[in-house]
């Protein structure tokens, strides 16, 4: 079975937008992103509030976002890209703060090209989906709170990636990311002539009223349009998939994150059956990157097991998913975090 429409590469449309969205942390609570005040709500870190929002950025635009992140309480700033699926990377050498500022002191004179000192929990998200969780090994043994080696500052940041190792070769677009290629592009949007005939003109209302920001109007078109293509072709033909996974990150764009990862996890689940591990993988980072917006910790650890049973099967066997398990072993490290929210909350 010939690949999505959407999982083939293409060129995103873009509109204007800043070279560098410039990003400042204040503190653990406040933060703003091209000048628009961002505000972490109960139980969400601002680090994932601030990614939420050049996440959106992307989304809205069809491209990376690049920032240049300033942060106050770790003393650094870096620059970074973030993708539409909600990846981030270090585009960079981090530059260092004459002096890392606390709450209520005057923003430094100058910087320093150096590296940064480790800001432990500060700047950087929990791991993301997609980015390695940092180890102890040869390189940077003995590395600890207040070590500015390459790896070991890379690590304590929270991104994902060491400083003094290049970023990762470009890889097809997946998941939500892939999605937003196809509603932002201009190419097919069904993958056989009867899905044409009977889905091309209401996908194309529906990828209309996504890009005009009408995202209740595109959910509602989705679900009429899932319940006549499951009608005419069952409910495992391609097209009815095609437009579940649609209908999935409409979900994830309507702040439903709990919805959208599990159509996703449904979705990878069924292209699993039919062995079909490139688009399965596809949907676990769908499900990955829906899972991270969950706020709630005890429907974040169903979800999670979930999505960790899945990812795990699907590991095992040949693919994408085998070649590379960093995101597996970064959604383990997620859900202790979430074990540890979930039992506070209990506790309260």
């Amino acid at each position: 079975m010939a690949g999505l429409s959407f999982e083939k590469k293409r060129a995103p449309r873009t509109v204007g937008y800043p070279a560098a969205v410039p990003v400042r942390v204040y503190g653990p609570e406040s933060a703003s992103v091209d000048g628009v005040p961002v505000v972490a709500a109960p139980g969400e870190e601002i680090q994932q509030a601030v990614l939420n929002r050049l996440q959106s950025l992307a989304i809205s635009v069809g491209a990376p976002i690049h920032a240049t992140v300033h942060d106050d309480l770790a003393g650094c700033v870096v620059p970074l890209e973030v993708s539409a699926d909600g990846s981030s990377r270090v585009t960079g050498e981090p530059v260092r703060l004459t002096a890392p500022r606390t709450p209520g002191t005057a923003a430094p004179a100058h910087t320093t090209p150096s590296p940064p000192q480790a800001p432990a929990d500060r700047f950087g998200p929990p791991p993301v989906m997609d980015a390695p969780p940092v180890t102890a090994g040869p390189r940077d043994a003995g590395a600890g709170p207040g070590t500015a080696s390459g790896a070991g500052a890379g690590a304590a940041l929270g991104l994902g990636l060491p400083f003094d190792e290049p970023a990762p070769a470009q890889t097809p677009a997946r998941g939500f990311d892939a999605v937003a290629e196809e509603v932002l592009g201009d190419g097919p949007l069904t993958e056989t002539a009867e899905g044409a005939e009977l889905l091309a003109e209401p996908l194309g209302r529906i990828n209309e009223a996504v890009r005009a920001g009408c995202v209740d109007a595109a959910a509602e078109l989705a679900e009429r349009t899932l319940a006549e293509a499951s009608a005419v072709f069952g409910p495992h033909h391609a097209e009815v998939l095609h437009v579940r996974e649609l209908s999935a990150y409409i979900a994830y764009l309507g702040d439903d994150p709990v919805r959208a990862c599990r159509l996703s996890l449904e979705l990878a689940g069924l292209r699993r059956q039919a062995r079909d591990g490139e688009a399965a993988y596809g949907n676990l980072q769908s499900a990955a990157t829906a899972w991270r917006a969950v706020r709630d910790p005890e429907e974040g650890l169903r979800l999670g097991r979930e999505l960790i049973g899945l990812w795990t099967e699907l590991a095992a066997e040949p693919g994408p998913a085998a070649d590379d398990p960093r995101p597996l072993e970064a959604a383990r490290a997620r859900m202790i975090r979430l074990t540890d929210r979930a039992a506070k909350a209990a506790q309260a």
